[in-house]
């Protein structure tokens, strides 16, 4: 095979794995479920060659298991990773914070704004989507972008964990006041209490998805998987809060 091929190749199924992943992390294909590799390779458009590169990296990235005889699933949520991915937010983003300094008056009015039209979401995909961007556009100042890139990153992984705990429970009220709370703050140019209330804000949001996540169980003898989660057009209408 030619180098070029080969780069080829590694380029689509890089590709490849970037849309499955995505599909992953907005809830699309469904924890624990089995992924169904026909209908993958014909939604994405690609042969089962480069399908299978990008499955095997995303096994490598933690984000399905390959059953041996039984084939490829999405990896189930887990409270471990939970925690070590949230708890690290109320320390990281604070800082970033601190860095970035006070946030000027356009800004503000852009954060007003995302969190209004938080409080108006429809459905819990919609409501996570705004919280992100609010907090990405809270640290847009800041000037690590080392530090904000992985905070990023951080918001990308549990993006899951937020989705399937907002279809079952409605959360967002508790998040637009305390937003709130960081914008009085912020309008007053008091960056310590703004730091305080966002730390506040992160350490109390994954509280109940933890909660949640412990107390989530698969009936008894429930060994059903979703033989068609590799179908992407499937419905979304179960992201309704």
């Amino acid at each position: 095979m030619s180098r070029v091929m080969s780069v080829e190749r590694k380029n689509i199924s890089d590709d490849v794995a970037g849309a499955i992943e995505d599909l992953i992390l907005r809830g699309r294909l469904e924890p624990a479920s089995r992924l169904n590799e026909v209908h993958l390779a014909r939604q994405l458009g690609v042969s089962r060659t480069p399908l299978r590169e990008g499955l095997r990296s995303l096994v490598e990235k933690g984000l399905i298991d390959r059953e041996p005889r039984r084939g490829y699933f999405v990896r189930d949520l887990s409270i471990a990773e939970f925690v070590d991915l949230y708890s690290i937010r109320p320390i990281l983003d604070p800082a970033a914070l601190a860095l970035a300094g006070p946030v000027a008056p356009r800004q503000l009015t852009k954060l007003v704004g995302l969190n209004d039209r938080l409080a108006a979401a429809s459905n819990a995909a919609q409501a996570i989507d705004l919280d992100d961007k609010w907090h990405l556009e809270l640290l847009a100042g800041c000037p690590n972008r080392v530090l904000t890139s992985f905070i990023e990153q951080i918001i990308r992984r549990t993006r899951r964990y937020e989705l399937a705990y907002m279809n079952v429970a409605a959360h967002r009220g508790v998040a637009v006041r305390e937003h709130g709370e960081i914008l009085a703050a912020l309008s007053e140019s008091d960056m310590p209490r703004a730091c305080d209330a966002l730390r506040r804000n992160l350490s109390t949001g994954g509280e109940p998805i933890i909660e949640w996540l412990r107390g989530r169980r698969r009936p008894a003898g429930d060994t059903t998987t979703s033989e068609d989660a590799g179908d992407v057009t499937k419905d979304e209408s179960k992201a309704e809060c």
